[in-house]
């Protein structure tokens, strides 16, 4: 059977193969009524577009890229599937890559990056969306960008985020509700700009309600430092009766600690996380937590480097919807 070609999607459409041409590369100022027709001839003949000849008649590579720095594989893993998503749909490829944010040298890692590639743009997630040095190279090289869940530089480019201080507020009003008046905290990196807003509103709602936090211990968004974090705060003689943890992967950590400690949870100390993980459903009790749409996040910014000539998001933030959810982690004191 011979391949299909451009040329037979354009016969079979009643268009020009410039025309069908600027549909598939997703160019602005294209009616919804060539759009439907080019696409219902490349629905029927099965036309999927040869990414080489593509890359080599326009400006484009067809390759998105994304930008990871986060210990959490359950978070990346949702990053990446989002992203596959988005670009599988629009006939992209989808480069990974790895920058240490934590390092000195950050701007020469992603300047050694671009050296030899061929991007149309990149997703930048946490804690990278907040590293100035790396926004600086990209604009430097005049490769258009979309973060996830950005703390600052608010304006600089498109975004996609939760309102991670009302989420934590509502999990602070939660415990509160449940009737707990002691609380620990374990945080996240100190980099990671959507930790640190996490903590500031759990801290705000608890200090607003009348109650008061025992004591803060480092997380790091890792199983491992979760358990340290929780065999130190329950070890305290005014342990909390309640903790919340910065992610899922330190929450798990800490209800680990508790059972090391002969401790039950949620009987003896309540914890929840924040992510809604696969983690969450994998401890039992299983895990109260913030849902974040991370999938939906890295698809959505994905798809706004795509189809950026037709965007209106402009430099804003996008916020989607999180939801608590409530499971057998949490009960009263």
């Amino acid at each position: 059977m011979n391949r299909v070609t451009i040329s037979d999607v354009a016969k079979a459409a009643g268009v020009s193969m410039k025309s069908v041409s600027r549909v598939i590369n997703r160019e602005p100022n294209v009616s919804d009524k060539l759009r439907v027709k080019v696409q219902a001839a490349i629905d029927a003949l099965g036309y999927v577009p040869d990414l080489a000849a593509r890359s080599l008649a326009g400006a484009r590579a067809f390759t998105i890229g994304v930008l990871l720095d986060n210990p959490s594989p359950n978070y990346t893993m949702k990053i990446v599937t989002g992203a596959y998503q988005a670009c599988r749909k629009h006939g992209y490829h989808l480069l990974l890559e790895n920058l240490e944010s934590a390092r000195n040298d950050i701007a020469e890692q992603a300047a050694d990056m671009l050296r030899n590639a061929r991007i149309d743009g990149f997703v930048l997630t946490p804690p990278i969306t907040d590293c100035e040095p790396v926004l600086a190279v990209l604009e430097a090289q005049g490769i258009p960008y979309v973060r996830i869940a950005p703390t600052s530089f608010q304006g600089r480019s498109p975004a996609l985020a939760i309102d991670d201080c009302s989420a934590a507020s509502e999990l602070a009003r939660h415990f509160w509700g449940l009737g707990h008046r002691r609380f620990g905290l374990v945080t996240g990196p100190p980099e990671h700009g959507a930790a640190g807003t996490r903590r500031a509103g759990f801290k705000a709602q608890i200090a607003e309600l009348g109650g008061s936090i025992v004591a803060e211990e480092y997380g790091g968004f890792q199983f491992e430092t979760g358990i340290g974090a929780g065999l130190t705060l329950l070890a305290r003689e005014d342990r909390p009766s309640a903790i919340f943890a910065m992610n899922d992967d330190s929450a798990a950590g800490v209800m680990s600690a508790a059972a090391q400690l002969g401790l039950r949870v949620p009987g003896d100390v309540a914890v929840a996380g924040f992510d809604d993980s696969w983690i969450a459903q994998s401890v039992w009790p299983n895990l109260t937590t913030i849902y974040q749409p991370i999938t939906e996040l890295a698809f959505e910014a994905t798809e706004l480097l795509i189809e950026r000539g037709s965007s209106e998001q402009g430099n804003g933030v996008r916020l989607l919807d999180y939801r608590l959810i409530e499971r057998g982690s949490t009960v009263a004191p």
